[in-house]
């Protein structure tokens, strides 16, 4: 039996079983809950640190609301099997770490040539390959970008704390299922293991979204058609009757194979384009802090925005004006309002646990008259306040 999560009985196991309140977590823990909330029914994983806690309370809980955990032989059978259980109608998830985000490449295109919602949870380690296994950092920012092959969107998105990551999880599985894509969450194996106080919420307080599905039967025979115009066609579910070819090659509306009419490529890859690009106002999010006055910006994200925050506060005591811009949503990255901002500041501060990636975004959307500085830390330790304030007063 599919499990939307939003069903009476789901309701009340939620209400049951989750009491609203403070609770003292690991960020893992509240990715899993968050999870849970949204309607997660069904995780496909394999172990590996520092994501390992996510799939020990999604093996732990998800039984307990009728769901279903699978401990999989590695991380290229967990996206598989998730990407089977999205097409019975299950919300799923899974979580991995840099070596298993590497592994689950080639499915994350399949998942986003056959338009199946997934969440793909990635606690960004140091790296390259094993590195430090149980130390984090921030150097998967173009991996979630373009770590697949082809010409193909993305959406990706980042928390900043435990409570952040809570709701986050949230948005990147309304987010999947309205637009009928996978999104890759992008944590960290800092926040993945601090501990903090998180709020649960009444689950009364929480809005999830289900995919589109098919109103008739003229609907399910094009699965990957736009009958609504919003470039996001409706999903036929395997199990309900209808006869559908689902297929990582190029695909005609009707899901049956033709890798040779260059139309049909054409048509498909552009359709997959336009409905991310399109429905730029269900993804992006950004928060600001004192861009109004602000002649220096901090832009910075994750895990990292966190100690840039304080560094912001700091400066401002001591008379600087800084502001600090950290995008919620890395991937597609808010550049329009990069570029606004970016065109009344002198200054522009990119911190981050890596050795200048996200920095290269920012570039693309300022002017070259903006000095533009990365502040990069690399070893799995987070920066410090004072690391970055030092650099703001280096700028004012």
């Amino acid at each position: 039996m599919i499990i939307r999560g939003d069903e009476p009985e789901q309701i009340r196991l939620l209400r049951k079983l989750y009491k609203p309140g403070n609770y003292f977590m690991q960020g893992n823990e509240a990715v899993a809950y968050g999870a849970l909330f949204a309607g997660c029914r069904f995780y496909a994983g394999y172990p590996i640190t520092p994501s390992s806690e996510i799939a020990e309370t999604m093996a732990r809980e998800l039984p307990k609301l009728g769901g279903y955990y699978l401990q999989m032989e590695d991380e290229i059978g967990s996206i598989a099997a998730m990407i089977g259980a999205s097409w019975t109608g299950f919300k799923v998830m899974t979580a991995t770490a840099g070596p298993g985000f590497s592994l689950m490449q080639e499915n994350l295109g399949y998942a986003v040539m056959t338009e199946t919602p997934l969440v793909l949870v990635d606690v960004q380690r140091s790296g390259p390959s094993t590195g430090q296994a149980t130390k984090g950092a921030q150097g998967d920012f173009f991996q979630a970008r373009w770590g697949t092959h082809g010409d193909h969107p993305i959406v990706a998105v980042s928390p900043t704390s435990g409570q952040d990551a809570f709701w986050e999880i949230i948005r990147a599985f309304n987010i999947a299922e309205r637009l009928r894509t996978p999104v890759v969450f992008l944590f960290d194996g800092v926040l993945a293991h601090t501990r903090e106080l998180v709020k649960i919420p009444s689950v009364d307080e929480v809005e999830i979204t289900y995919r589109k599905l098919p109103q008739n039967e003229e609907e399910a025979k094009l699965p990957f058609g736009d009958p609504h115009g919003d470039g996001v066609p409706p999903m036929p579910l395997f199990g309900h009757g209808y006869f559908t070819h689902v297929t990582g090659s190029t695909h005609k509306e009707n899901g049956l194979r033709d890798v040779y009419t260059p139309e049909v490529h054409d048509r498909l890859v552009r359709r997959i384009h336009r409905k991310i690009e399109k429905n730029r106002h269900v993804y992006e999010k950004y928060e600001e802090h004192f861009t109004d006055d602000a002649e220096i910006l901090v832009v910075s994200w994750g895990v990292t925005a966190r100690p840039a925050l304080g560094a912001v506060l700091k400066a401002r005591e001591e008379g600087i004006k800084v502001g600090l811009f950290v995008p919620k949503t890395v991937h597609p990255f808010p550049g329009e309002r990069m570029r606004e901002l970016g065109k009344r500041v002198r200054a522009i501060l990119v911190p981050e646990m890596n050795l200048g990636q996200m920095i290269l975004e920012v570039q693309r959307y300022v002017n070259d008259d903006v000095l533009l500085k990365g502040v990069n830390k690399i070893g799995g330790v987070p920066l410090t306040v004072e690391e970055i304030l030092r650099e703001i007063r280096g700028v004012a």
